[in-house]
């Protein structure tokens, strides 16, 4: 009986370790794990690097702290994709992409990437196939970029000199002065903008969808053919995508209506967490 507590015990002081990694927006320590959670700093060092070997934690892109594993972003990645959670994506999504008239999808980040986890396409003839399970850029990308400019400068700064920003057209992004200047343009309105930086001849257009903290966990976007849809077309459906976006950010939080959730990020028009701040591996504030 006393080693079925003990297990239940470690599984809990788990649990919680790996509700605090995913809730801060910064690398964490296993010391600043056991002040938060007023854990024996022994106990967190032994479970965090236990967390590592079995991926759920891995070290961030500078080995300073720790943020979630390959393990656990699948595990998230799955959750999302759950059958349950599903049906009701998919119906808010068919609704949007009938009331805007072009195809409309969600992404969530994976790694360097942004993968496609849900879609619904439109009745149009002529249009841009990208099935689900397709991974995309992040900055050349509307939900990319979107993603890139949610995070806290010190962390976006380091993650954008570890992708290769490879030209994919002739609007490619591929300065990373310049990529940071969009970003913080991006960060201010809170809507992504890809105009023809991907595929030549197609725009779109990314709003984010907010987990309970506030945070951007993933995006809603609508994309076209810029014979269709220019940036300006794009940017009058910026409503109705931040309306479906607030529905979305409710079923996943698990309340009854839109208001119910709050967003991987501050809220995008929020000051950036690291302005006038040293950098630090602490379990503070993709």
């Amino acid at each position: 009986m006393a080693a079925t507590r003990d297990k239940g015990h470690t599984f809990l002081r788990v649990l919680t370790i790996l509700e605090r990694v995913v809730e801060v927006e910064t690398a964490t320590t296993p010391s600043a794990l056991a002040s938060h959670l007023g854990l024996p700093k022994a106990s967190a060092y032994r479970l965090c690097q236990l967390l590592e070997q079995e991926q759920l934690l891995t070290r961030d892109l500078d080995g300073s702290g720790l943020v979630a594993g390959p393990r656990l972003r699948r595990l998230a990645i799955n959750v999302l994709g759950s059958h349950s959670l599903r049906a009701a994506r998919q119906a808010i999504l068919e609704s949007v992409a009938a009331e805007i008239g072009e195809t409309c999808n969600i992404t969530v980040p994976d790694g360097t990437s942004m993968v496609y986890q849900d879609r619904v396409e439109s009745a149009w003839p002529l249009r841009i196939q990208l099935p689900v399970g397709s991974r995309v850029p992040l900055h050349c990308t509307a939900s990319g970029k979107l993603f890139l400019s949610s995070l806290p400068s010190a962390r976006r700064r380091r993650l954008v000199a570890r992708i290769a920003l490879e030209p994919h057209t002739a609007n490619t992004i591929t300065e990373p002065t310049a990529l940071e200047a969009a970003l913080k343009r991006i960060r201010s309105d809170g809507v992504g903008i890809d105009d023809e930086e991907f595929l030549d001849g197609m725009v779109a257009v990314a709003v984010p969808i907010k987990d309970p903290q506030g945070r951007l966990c993933a995006t809603l976007a609508t994309h076209g053919p810029a014979q269709r849809m220019s940036v300006a077309r794009a940017r009058a459906h910026i409503p109705t995508l931040q309306r479906a976006a607030a529905e979305l950010s409710a079923t996943l939080s698990g309340a009854d209506g839109p208001g119910g959730a709050n967003d991987h990020a501050a809220p995008e028009n929020a000051p950036d967490a690291d302005a006038g701040r040293p950098e630090r591996p602490l379990g503070g504030a993709h």
